[in-house]
């Protein structure tokens, strides 16, 4: 009797030991240095972004933030970097909806078996992107579009800056939803597509507003919609895809990640902190004028975009035949 007693005091004391720990560790993350893995060369959105957010988590932290940015490869080489770190929340992963969702449906390469090895932070950010067409082509809405598509069917080509992008996927869910005879032109870029754009060589696409801005102030190419299902800060002005064809929704975002054994608690503040990160006015407006908008949620929410992005461009997919292997 004596004896359980004493196993059942160690087990309890090893607990509280344990909690002890836990609570400690989380309560003074970070305790180093933290790296956030960016998925992309540095000067884009993704970059921009992620930078915004490390100097205001080493302002309220006292910890230096420290980007690190891993483009090419499909963003593989990052995540798996992340994904064999120490999982004690010094290491995060931010990508965007093309590394957690497109790429695991396009490609047996598109690295499912290390997003395995990874839980959500919480979402960062979101974004609609905008249709735009040539200003060569005579039309000035969603519906005029579809018109010519109709009456000029597999001459309107859509350009995008690669195959099995958002801008791709855009294009074939345009076309699905329209039931019109639409083409795909794949560029090496978005500077490469948004140049023939220009000169009429294709008529229509799909992209972030910023990516586009130039060409359109200089009246090269019409902006006619955006892509999300409601209105947004950055497109306020813009009339929704979904009003002249029903069902045509999307945004892209990023959310942030840490490798999977990291514990719960330390999930929490990490989440805790990026929370008040995103809700900071401040900051808020200098990443909506790159044509984003914060989006503080919990983990689970994370789950909620990656299901939802999964059953919508996985249907796209499939009925296109898409694949990048």
């Amino acid at each position: 009797m004596q004896c359980s007693i004493f196993r059942r005091g160690l087990v309890f004391a090893g607990l509280a030991a344990s909690m002890s720990g836990a609570f400690a560790q989380t309560a003074h993350w970070p305790t180093k240095a933290v790296k956030i893995v960016v998925p992309y060369a540095a000067g884009g959105p993704a970059d921009i972004t992620a930078r915004e957010i490390a100097q205001k988590l080493s302002t309220l932290t006292g910890q230096p933030f420290v980007i690190e940015n891993q483009g090419g490869a499909m963003g593989i080489p990052s995540l798996m970097a992340v994904s064999r770190s120490d999982p004690d929340g010094h290491t995060m992963w931010m990508p965007a909806l093309g590394n957690a969702v497109l790429q695991p449906l396009l490609s047996k390469q598109g690295g499912a078996e290390h997003l395995a090895k990874l839980r959500p932070v919480g979402m960062v950010t979101t974004s609609a992107h905008v249709l735009v067409v040539s200003s060569k082509l005579p039309v000035s809405n969603v519906k005029e579009l579809i018109e010519y598509a109709q009456a000029h069917p597999g001459q309107l080509a859509f350009a995008s800056a690669g195959v099995g992008g958002t801008a791709h996927l855009g294009a074939e869910l345009f076309k699905s939803l329209s039931r019109t005879d639409v083409v795909h032109v794949p560029y090496k870029g978005t500077a490469p597509a948004i140049s023939d754009l220009a000169s009429g060589r294709v008529g229509a696409m799909f992209s972030s507003l910023p990516s586009l801005q130039g060409a359109i102030d200089k009246g090269l190419v019409r902006l006619l919609a955006a892509t999300s299902a409601s209105k947004s800060p950055a497109t306020k002005s813009l009339p929704l895809m979904s009003a002249a064809l029903p069902g045509f929704d999307y945004t892209s975002w990023y959310a942030m990640y840490v490798p999977l054994k990291t514990p719960s608690a330390v999930v929490a503040r990490i989440n805790a902190l990026m929370q008040q990160t995103l809700k900071d006015p401040g900051l808020a407006g200098r990443i909506e004028a790159h044509g984003m908008e914060p989006l503080p949620t919990g983990p689970e929410e994370v789950d909620v975009w990656v299901k939802r992005d999964q059953e919508k461009w996985g249907a796209v997919i499939r009925t296109a035949k898409i694949t990048l292997d």
